[in-house]
């Protein structure tokens, strides 16, 4: 099996991506977006001025730009520094390098992991399967639909864009600042074949038709030889992790999970246990540590989650411990105050007369966030309405009403009791919230759709507010937007497992073998008296598993088991025969294409024996055979050790050496040899 991380993505918005070889099959593990690479392009001028366009937008047309004018721009980023062009989209950037026809099978574990995917399915030559949730195929759609929508403004500004725009030229990359050129080009330079134009609707509608939906738990076998589940990862509604089973191994692939949620269904971890080799994925943990995480490197000597199941009497006892401590402090109160402290900032906006802005794409967190707002606005006595602008926001949450099976157990309860699965139906109707379907976009990144109208409206009132998540350079995003006088207030939210929970939760799955990522390797160790062999693994580097079972399944043609001439082996309950032909590996299938006929291998050719055999009883058949000798101790050798000799006096002279490590016959009488193997063969195992 060989494995290559092609991305290790940014978080939540930004998934990683992968590809595996398994069985013979290559595997993309999701294909996202990098949108936060927008912030590189100018968002569409307020008012289209022809000297404007001249003056700014067309800067990286003209090469007139002289090294002085270069060099003022390294000193400081300003907004007209900008790439003022259609934007293009950064797919993860060692994608490009591999073949799409090389490419069997495509797992998407979120609606983040799946929105680069119609730029793939359009590529020539791209036939691979592709599976997905349920639900994520539909919010997957939703975000698609959507983004298209918002880019629309683009194209209806600049028109019609060339194969290869003006600002990829190499001339104008270079004339770029340092901050932009770093995101266009990535640290290594080799990042600028990673952007594509965006797809359009009907890409986004032919991408759809080759999507096989899944449901959680739901077995689907791909070729024959592939078993694939989706199985809760607790981080959104309708995220998951993959199991693979094939005839070489079993394999869990673990992306961002989250063991907490308030809307989404647990974390399945129960399972993925018992599969041969775990691929942790989860990098979100590096982003997002507490300060005691920072303080301290987890390791099996540092924590109580380190109780191995093998290592101590009481099984039932350490296994409680061990769920105990995967499960407790999940991080839920903190994401809990979290919300709170939005809340309350956003109240304190309102209450003095600003406007508050949260284009936050996290479904999960939106749907909080709708809850708990207006209970501190009506808690503070204010009364203002709540909007959510989207051209798909009406779908959006129509559909989180009626996906009950996708939920954690507190919302499915509560369509059993007859309430609302999430509270905005009940704010709709009571006039509290209102959708339209022309501003806000879950795909936001402060470039497109109308809330750029929306912040150069309110980004000079000391009294809004904006909320962003944290992660994307808050400084590139908001250049268009300079001077801001608007409040802007940052969060993280937990986007996966954190440090102290990956140990007791391997030690619960107990696979055989674990891929690790190296950048997280400084902040968690593995002892050597884990079960596991960890294997870390670098971007955009082949990792090579070694082979887990001893067993192949092998396919040979029918018809022939007639053929076989079978030997039971003396001290095994184990019949074995021979046979000879051609093996082929072929997408994971051992096949055997044989000849005219199956070799006979005690007619045609000596047999190959293995084991010591019993002098005195060998003497014994000799004997019978009309041979006579004696045995006498032989001399020792430090590469074979010491042995015996066996000579032979009659029918004419011989000689047996038998070592630890090999047994010889010397005979210049060739039937007398015969005769000799004949009677050997009859005490040991061979084929």
């Amino acid at each position: 099996m060989k494995f290559t991380c092609l991305s290790k993505g940014s978080g939540f918005h930004f998934p990683p991506c992968h590809i595996l070889d398994v069985s013979g099959f290559r595997i993309l593990l999701d294909c996202p977006l990098d949108l936060s690479a927008l912030t590189i392009f100018s968002p569409v001028p307020l008012d289209f001025h022809p000297k404007l366009e001249e003056e700014t937008c067309d800067f990286a047309v003209h090469n007139s730009f002289d090294m002085r004018k270069r060099q003022r721009i390294e000193k400081s980023l300003h907004a007209d520094s900008l790439i003022c062009a259609q934007p293009w989209y950064k797919t993860p950037k060692n994608l490009h390098l591999w073949d799409p026809s090389s490419i069997d099978l495509v797992l998407i574990s979120s609606t983040m992991g799946m929105l680069g995917l119609p730029l793939l399915t359009q590529t020539k030559g791209f036939s691979a399967k592709i599976y997905v949730t349920e639900a994520t195929a539909r919010l997957g759609q939703l975000m698609m639909e959507d983004l298209v929508l918002m880019h629309s403004e683009f194209q209806q500004f600049y028109g019609s864009e060339s194969n290869s725009p003006q600002w990829m030229n190499w001339e104008e990359l270079e004339l770029l600042p340092s901050a932009l050129r770093e995101v266009a080009l990535g640290k290594d330079g080799m990042e600028l074949g990673g952007w594509k134009p965006l797809y359009s609707s009907a890409d986004v509608e032919d991408c759809l038709k080759k999507v096989q939906t899944l449901k959680y738990a739901e077995e689907t076998c791909y070729n024959g030889i592939l078993v694939i589940k989706a199985f809760s990862s607790g981080l959104e509604i309708g995220s998951c992790n993959w199991t693979i089973n094939g005839p070489k191994r079993n394999v869990a692939c673990i992306s961002s999970s989250s063991f907490f949620s308030a809307h989404a269904m647990e974390f399945d971890y129960h399972a993925l246990q018992g599969n041969d080799l775990i691929l942790y994925s989860d990098f979100s943990s590096e982003g997002v540590l507490t300060n005691d995480e920072h303080e301290n490197n987890y390791s099996a000597s540092n924590t109580n989650n380190s109780l191995t199941l093998r290592d101590v009497s009481g099984e039932k006892d350490d296994w409680i411990k061990l769920k105990e401590g995967l499960l407790s402090n999940d991080g839920s109160l903190e994401e809990r105050e979290k919300l709170a402290f939005i809340c309350s900032c956003a109240v304190d906006s309102v209450k003095a007369g600003g406007s508050v802005i949260i284009p936050l794409n996290r479904l999960g967190i939106v749907l909080q966030m709708l809850e708990q707002i207006p209970v501190y606005l009506e808690s503070s006595a204010v009364k203002v309405p709540i909007y959510i602008i989207s051209s798909v926001a009406a779908e959006l949450l129509a559909f989180t009403n009626v996906i009950p099976e996708w939920l954690c157990k507190e919302r499915q309860e509560k369509l059993f009791s007859g309430e609302p699965l999430f509270s905005h139906f009940e704010l709709m109707k009571q006039k509290k919230l209102y959708v339209f379907p022309a501003v806000h976009s879950p795909e936001l990144f402060l470039r497109l759709g109308p809330v750029v109208q929306l912040l150069r409206r309110w980004h000079g009132d000391e009294n809004s507010l904006l909320v962003l998540e944290d992660g994307l350079d808050t400084d590139m995003a908001l250049l268009p937007f300079k001077p801001m006088a608007m409040k802007v207030l940052q969060c993280s939210f937990l986007s996966g497992i954190r440090l102290q929970k990956i140990h007791p939760l391997l030690e619960i799955l107990q696979p055989k073998v674990v891929l690790f990522p190296d950048d997280l390797r400084k902040q968690i160790k593995f002892s050597s008296s884990h079960s596991f062999s960890v294997f870390y693994y670098f971007e955009n580097e082949t990792l090579g598993v070694p082979k887990l079972k001893g067993s192949v399944d092998l396919e040979i043609v029918a018809n022939i088991d007639t053929q076989f001439s079978w030997r039971k082996l003396n001290h095994d309950d184990m019949d074995i025969t021979g046979l000879e032909g051609q093996l082929l590996i072929n997408h994971g299938k051992h096949q055997v294409l044989l000849g005219n006929e199956v070799s006979n291998f005690s007619r045609r050719k000596p047999l190959l024996y293995w084991g010591l055999p019993d002098l005195e009883k060998l003497l014994a058949v000799l004997s019978k055979m009309g041979v006579k000798g004696s045995i006498e101790q032989g001399m020792s050798d430090a590469e074979s050790g010491s042995g015996e000799i066996v000579h032979i006096h009659e029918p004419s002279k011989a000689l047996i050496e038998v070592r630890a490590t090999k047994t010889v016959i010397s005979a210049h009488d060739e039937r007398l040899a015969t005769l000799i193997f004949e009677a050997i063969g009859t005490l040991m195992d061979g084929i």
